[in-house]
């Protein structure tokens, strides 16, 4: 192992410590890059599996009782819950959430890292893509308003599939593909599942909605991983790699002031913010350098 110690700030050129700064982050990509695994096979057959029982759950449903079965139901049920869980719940189903939280491991695993911004790009395509070709109408614009429980925003077009639900099952799935704990993977799938259920809670989505969310969000993180796995860009192209971290520090800073339409939630958004604007301080600026690098 290599004998770490402190960069010393303020004691060199900044011009000198950029290229110092520069060759500190490369160093620790092709570390990474070179001790990150990639996705596993075990972990990869659950996000299969977790597809295709989406798929077949919203087959049944839209094939027996319609596209809007099972709204009523469950957004009565989640009414026992407080709103501001349900809140909470969806905001992790926001894409700069998702994208600030990936600060925290984006330097110590790279693979990883680029796995999920792949995964990302796949699931944004097909979901945005499948909004605009269906637009279907939201419940807001289907039921009477008062007679449904609502949390923020009146959303009404654009209703296939649940963009949070299918974020959720991206960052859940690229973690279940690259774990071997089975614990970890079950409890990703719950909060998974909750943050699409939070889409009924709050009642802009329908459960079918939220089904094809998960499907698309699984399939483009076993899709994402093995991209990832056959084209590692992050280890040789280390401005593609910043490019992507400013990106997800700028979704960070702005969950400092954006709430995303759900007020009771804002504290949850600013705690994410500041856990991952630390994170990236700490492995970015004031993480130890190897000696002779």
């Amino acid at each position: 192992m290599f004998e770490r110690t402190p960069v010393q700030f303020g004691q060199i050129h900044p011009a000198r410590q950029l290229t110092e700064w520069l060759s500190l982050w490369h160093w620790h990509l092709r570390q990474g890059m070179a001790l990150d695994q990639g996705p596993l096979a075990s972990g990869e057959r659950w996000l299969l599996n977790w597809a295709g029982v989406s798929l077949i759950l919203g087959a049944g449903i839209v094939l027996i009782c319609g596209y809007h079965a099972g709204f009523s139901r469950l957004n009565t049920l989640t009414r026992a819950h407080p709103d501001w869980l349900w809140s909470c719940l969806t905001l992790l189903g926001d894409e700069r959430t998702a994208f600030a939280l990936t600060l925290s491991f984006s330097l110590r695993r790279p693979r990883l890292f680029w796995a999920l911004i792949l995964a990302g790009l796949l699931a944004m395509a097909a979901s945005r893509g499948l909004k605009e070709l269906i637009d279907a109408a939201r419940p807001p614009a289907v039921l009477v308003a008062g007679s449904f429980h609502l949390i923020g925003p009146a959303l009404t077009q654009a209703s296939f599939p649940s963009g949070h639900s299918t974020t959720a099952a991206v960052l859940a799935g690229t973690f279940i593909a690259h774990t071997r704990w089975i614990e970890v993977r079950l409890l990703l799938l719950i909060l998974a599942t909750l943050v699409g259920l939070s889409r009924v809670a709050v009642g802009v989505h329908w459960p079918l909605d939220v089904l094809g969310g998960l499907m698309i969000g699984a399939l483009s993180a076993w899709l994402g991983g093995r991209l990832a796995a056959r084209w590692p860009a992050p280890g040789g192209w280390l401005g593609v790699h910043l490019t992507a971290v400013g990106l997800a520090a700028l979704a960070a800073f702005s969950l400092l002031i954006d709430d995303g339409g759900y007020p009771a939630a804002a504290w949850f958004g600013r705690l994410i913010a500041i856990v991952a604007l630390i994170g990236l301080t700490w492995h970015y600026l004031k993480r130890p350098a190897p000696k002779g690098l």
